[in-house]
């Protein structure tokens, strides 16, 4: 089943390369979404495909790339967007 979840990571996640790895991560899932820098220094990423793989892909996001520090990871259900691609904004 497809679904979309919204996750706001805080910690260390604005320059150490969270965006970036987190797209690398979603293409190599075939996860569908975005992940983008929030003013407060956080960041938030949507990610829509089968259930199974947004398990996966929250799994990787509590971690992250060598350089982040993530202290927190807030999750919520979406309502499901059929998205083309997984992108950074």
């Amino acid at each position: 089943m497809n679904i979309c979840k919204r996750f706001i990571i805080s910690g260390r996640v604005q320059g150490v390369w969270y965006r970036g790895s987190t797209q690398q991560q979603a293409r190599i899932l075939g996860v569908k979404g975005y992940a983008r820098n929030l003013p407060d220094g956080s960041v938030e990423v949507v990610a829509c495909g089968p259930n199974e793989k947004i398990d996966e892909l929250r799994n990787w996001l509590q971690q992250g790339p060598s350089n982040a520090k993530v202290s927190a990871v807030m999750t919520e259900e979406i309502e499901y967007r059929n998205l083309n691609s997984f992108e950074t904004r």
